[in-house]
């Protein structure tokens, strides 16, 4: 028998994001590891199980650590574009983050979720960014493009947070080591926020 659809499905990459707080509060976590081909058939899979009797998709809301050249580290921010810093078809006449012959437009969009928080287009690539990228990102990430994607293939909502972590730079491994933690009590709390706004427009 297919899982009910929950009304919000909270994705990360990996369990230090979330650092237990949302499971100690009895609110699952779908975890997909790291990287974009990770990202992407793990949610598609749970995308399916989850509609297989028909029902309307959750809202995904994505979760995670983030590089920035621009912010400042410990900043939330909310990130409703996306773009694929890795692709590069350029020898074919392609403009950076185009992928050839795709029906998608190459910055993916989705209706703004989190007004209170700065807006970020956010870059997803299969690497830890430790050089300042020439695309135009806010933040960089490995796998919010590819969420992304699968939802607007499959017709699912989406929101995206990001907590910056790092300056995506030569110091950007130790970084992320050391601001990680501090991620997981903001996010339960926008989460939260989330919540109690959707609950209020219903009522």
């Amino acid at each position: 028998m297919a899982a009910e659809a929950p009304a919000i499905l909270v994705v990360m990459a990996l369990p230090a994001e979330g650092a237990g707080r949302f499971e100690a509060a009895g609110i699952p976590v779908l975890y997909t590891g790291v990287g974009k081909v990770n990202a992407a058939i793990v949610l598609t899979r749970r995308l399916a199980e989850l509609t297989h009797n028909k029902s309307r998709p959750p809202l995904v809301l994505n979760f995670g650590t983030a590089g920035s050249a621009s912010l400042p580290a410990q900043t939330l921010v909310a990130c409703r574009r996306f773009v694929d810093r890795d692709m590069d078809v350029g020898a074919l006449g392609f403009a950076p983050g185009v992928t050839p012959f795709d029906e998608l437009p190459p910055v993916i969009e989705f209706p703004a979720e989190f007004a209170d928080l700065p807006d970020a287009v956010c870059g997803s690539g299969d690497s830890f960014s430790t050089t300042h990228c020439s695309f135009d990102f806010d933040v960089v990430d490995m796998e919010a493009y590819a969420l992304a994607k699968a939802c607007r293939i499959i017709g699912a909502p989406f929101a995206c947070a990001k907590y910056v972590s790092d300056g995506a730079d030569e110091h950007a491994a130790r970084h992320w080591k050391e601001n990680v933690a501090g991620a997981a009590d903001r996010f339960l709390g926008l989460y939260r926020e989330l919540v109690s706004r959707r609950a209020a427009s219903l009522s």
